[in-house]
């Protein structure tokens, strides 16, 4: 598999519905669809057919990975359900899909993307804050796009909001070729997915 840890078996990726106006997030997307599919590591994400998620789904499958895409029955129509993938859950509401998407994935991954996409992230830095998970979190920096929630998080730390008990422990990676090797160093320094699992479970 290409040098990346067996721990890594799915990455979930946040990501937006829309491609946004700079086409290096579409770039991204797409070579991390590609690299995915070539390291052999699933791809779970919310499921649509447009914007970067329509282009991550899209090259995963163009280059032979497997896709789980979990979505909303109320947005099917919305973010345009993708059919190709092989697998594909409608959900009856958020709070499902994000639990499904949480004890599917290994690591979690947050591309450029809205409010849905913050919240995504922001919900997996705090289960992992209280310490519910311990599943790598990382942020695709492309071209900057995260710089100021980076900023904000720093503000945090030094007003003490995220004291040093609450530590938040958040990757980053400026470049598409960063984001796995990064994932597997972390998920080798981490608890068991099965243990993560059962935490899950009793959330």
């Amino acid at each position: 598999m290409n040098g990346i840890s067996p721990q890594i078996r799915t990455v979930c990726v946040y990501c937006g519905s829309g491609a946004g106006t700079n086409p290096k997030f579409t770039e991204a997307a797409v070579q991390f669809g590609r690299l995915l599919a070539e390291a052999g590591i699933g791809l779970v994400y919310g499921g649509g057919a447009v914007g970067l998620m329509g282009a991550v789904a899209t090259a995963v499958l163009d280059h032979g990975g497997h896709v789980t895409g979990i979505i909303p029955e109320f947005l099917t129509r919305r973010e345009h359900k993708m059919t190709r993938v092989q697998d594909m859950i409608v959900t009856r509401n958020m709070h499902e899909r994000k639990q499904l998407m949480f004890e599917r994935s290994d690591a979690f991954v947050a591309f450029p993307g809205g409010i849905g996409t913050l919240e995504e992230l922001v919900e997996q830095l705090t289960w992992a804050q209280l310490g519910r998970h311990s599943k790598p979190i990382l942020m695709a920096n492309i071209d900057d796009f995260w710089a100021p929630l980076l900023g904000l998080i720093d503000h945090m730390r030094a007003t003490e909001f995220i004291r040093p008990g609450l530590s938040v422990h958040l990757l980053t990676a400026d470049t598409v070729d960063d984001i796995l090797p990064k994932l597997q160093a972390a998920a080798a320094a981490a608890p068991g997915v099965a243990d993560e699992q059962i935490v899950a479970a009793k959330m």
